[in-house]
């Protein structure tokens, strides 16, 4: 007869041991479930939380088990089944290690070999579990079956019922939450916020702007304009977005004045062309229809918005590449509380996106995010008769600009570039950071999406986003070269040497007092991946400013140079394009319903070059050596439509100095003729 401290201790084990077992399997069913099953219904989120419920439980009843079950089998001489279990107490200690890393800090992508292990070790567990009990099986001497001196073989009616017990209350608490949380979850709409949404285009519910849903109906405001509801995991993202020309696409006081323009021209149903770029909120909630309000109106969802977070992650793919928001729009579809205004709900919602976010990786991560097609979608424009009574009229088109560069590995090289860059290499590029989404190496992809836009940054007094918007127009991208005026008819003495021995390049650089010269300045494309300059080039100012001076900094010649009132000298070269409406009037507000051609456009396309030539005459009162500096300037919007468009909020724009280069040249004083006899030059 066993002695009653065996006894109980027996007992003891037996009952750790049907909980632990109860809750282990839950456990791994939960966990199985959770791996295998893509979908991300309504249950299966519920699933994700008995998983993290029971797997706290199955760590604490596994301590006591193991305790116990440790202690009890250290007297025993088995060497298979004592060096299986320890190697099972082992990975199931990584497994609880894994998944408490998981439960505090989430899946995160530079540590996502934590949740790799996690599953692994889970999965061998299993096996590890399996092949524990097979030993004992086979080891164990009859006698000792026959008494149960072992706690997990001690399987009876009751060891069933309990497990019965505990996955039927998994079961009934899984359906029921679901079945509660669906009754009482608010269902989007697919139908327009204007109720008398007007169709005046045709059919299609956002022409004239291309873009289409997953659908073909109206998009729920909740599904897209909510870029607040990411801050909470990614912070980091955020602050850049907010600086970004994204997060003001629809608050921008230019873009406001020109929307007004052409809801007054056109009316609030012709604001979708632009809004499908600026404020996707507005076109795809149906907002934009008589008694509807476009982006450009202060304090609405899609002016505070502009392209949000879903505004760009909630493309599916690129209906096509000629512009004007060419996108399918798919929502992401929600985790649980995703709407929810509930402190405690919203932190279910983010807890459960931080344990398991594949799905929301799955939707925040979209192939077409990372390909140039998406940005043409809206980086690329072109107007019909809907729009300007006219017909059809090119407008921007940065895509087509990037085939054709030496970047898109579609063309010919030009300059010796090997590897493909897209246009996020350069606008999106990696930089540190400690955002989830942060790769192994800990970057993360920078949401500021810097550009040429300086104005707006200074408008907002964001110091920040303004010096790095000038560092990446000055990184180098643009070259400017001075050729010097090399001379073949140089003299070095007064004996005379035919020219023809003469190298350009050995021959010196030098003019003579009194004389006209040319200077001709070369700007290349080196590094824009599409033409410089992009984007509206209507309203932008890209000039040459080129200047003379002698040694006592008195200006010989000069072009490119600021008048009185903030403007650039009319006849300097300019690097943009000038529009014209029907009766050949420059469209000079940006309102581009009015224009149907230009009369004129100067870009230098990406990997090529233009050539400047400027001519001016010496004055014999000049000092020696002259220098000659020519530089790159730029200033987001000419002051003549920054005034307009800004109005009250009208301010000196910045110029920034893109490129430049600088020489001195030599001057000398033409020597006489001296005559020899018989008339032959010395």
């Amino acid at each position: 007869m066993k002695p009653h401290n065996t006894d109980n201790s027996l007992h003891q084990e037996t009952e750790s041991f049907r909980h632990f077992f109860a809750t282990f399997m839950i456990c791994a069913a939960s966990g199985l479930t959770s791996f295998f099953v893509e979908e991300v219904s309504i249950w299966v989120q519920w699933t994700y939380v008995v998983h993290v419920i029971s797997s706290l439980l199955v760590t604490l009843f596994a301590l006591h088990y193991l305790f116990i079950h440790i202690k009890r089998a250290m007297g025993h001489r088995r060497a298979g089944v004592f060096f299986s279990g320890i190697l099972k107490t082992v990975v199931f200690f990584i497994v609880i290690f894994s998944g408490l890393h998981i439960l505090i800090f989430g899946q995160t992508e530079q540590q996502r070999w934590v949740f790799t292990i996690h599953v692994y070790a889970s999965f061998l567990v299993l096996l590890l579990f399996l092949l524990h009990l097979i030993l004992h099986r086979f080891t164990l001497q009859k006698k000792r079956m026959k008494n149960q001196t072992y706690a997990f073989l001690t399987i009876n009616k009751s060891f069933f019922m309990l497990n019965i017990a505990y996955i039927s209350a998994c079961i009934s608490f899984v359906v029921a939450v679901s079945f509660i949380y669906e009754s009482n979850n608010t269902r989007y709409s697919d139908e327009p916020i204007i109720k008398d949404y007007q169709y005046t285009y045709g059919e299609h519910p956002f022409q004239p702007s291309q873009t289409e849903t997953y659908n073909g109906k109206f998009i729920d405001q909740r599904q897209i304009g909510n870029s607040h509801a990411c801050e909470s995991c990614h912070k980091e993202i955020t602050e850049q977005w907010r600086s970004s020309m994204h997060r003001q696409a629809a608050s921008d006081p230019t873009y406001v004045t020109n929307i007004n323009l052409l809801e007054k021209n056109r009316g609030i149903n012709a604001t979708r062309y632009c809004e499908g770029c600026h404020a996707p909120v507005a076109l795809l909630s149906g907002q934009l229809s008589a008694g509807g309000t476009h982006g450009g109106v202060s304090d609405t969802l899609a002016f505070a918005e502009g392209v949000g977070c879903m505004g760009c992650h909630g493309i599916e793919n690129a209906v096509h590449l000629k512009g004007v928001a060419s996108y399918l729009f798919k929502p992401a579809t929600d985790y649980l509380f995703s709407n929810s205004t509930n402190s405690l709900a919203q932190m279910l919602n983010h807890f459960l996106i931080r344990i398991n976010p594949s799905l929301h990786r799955k939707d925040m991560a979209r192939s077409v995010l990372s390909t140039p097609e998406l940005c043409a979608t809206c980086h690329s424009q072109f107007m019909d008769k809907d729009m300007n009574n006219w017909g059809w009229v090119k407008m921007q088109d940065e895509y087509r600009a990037w085939l054709e560069s030496p970047y898109s590995g579609q063309n010919q090289q030009k300059f010796s570039h090997t590897e493909k860059r897209r246009c996020q290499d350069c606008h999106m590029p990696l930089v540190a950071g400690k955002d989830p989404s942060a790769n192994v190496n800990g970057q993360l992809v920078d949401h500021r999406t810097l550009g040429a836009n300086t104005a707006i940054p200074k408008l907002n007094d964001d110091q920040l986003q303004y010096e790095k918007t000038k560092a990446f127009l000055q990184s180098g991208k643009l070259r400017v070269t001075i050729d010097p005026p090399n001379r073949r008819d140089a003299i070095r003495d007064a004996k005379f040497v035919d020219e023809n021995l003469i190298s350009d390049l050995e021959s010196p650089a030098f003019a003579y007092l009194g004389e006209s010269i040319n200077i001709k300045t070369i700007v290349s494309n080196i590094g824009v991946g599409h033409n410089f300059p992009g984007g509206t080039i209507d309203i932008n100012e890209a000039w040459m400013w080129f200047r003379v001076v002698d040694a006592q900094n008195k200006t010989v010649f000069e072009s490119g140079q600021l008048l009185n009132d903030g403007s650039v000298d009319p006849q300097s070269i300019f690097f943009r394009s000038l529009p014209v409406d029907r009766q050949g009037k420059l469209v000079w507000k940006h309102d581009l319903f009015s224009m149907i051609g230009r009369s004129y456009k100067k870009i230098i396309p990406a990997g090529e070059s233009d050539i400047i030539e400027y001519r001016f005459e010496i004055p014999s009162w000049v000092k020696n050596p002259l220098t000659i500096t020519a530089v790159l300037r730029y200033r987001k919007f000419n002051p003549r439509y920054a005034k307009w468009a800004l109005k009250e909020k009208y301010q000196e724009l910045p110029i920034i100095d893109v490129a430049w280069d600088s020489i001195q040249l030599p001057l000398l004083i033409k020597p006489p003729i001296q005559p020899t006899q018989g008339g032959v030059l010395n």
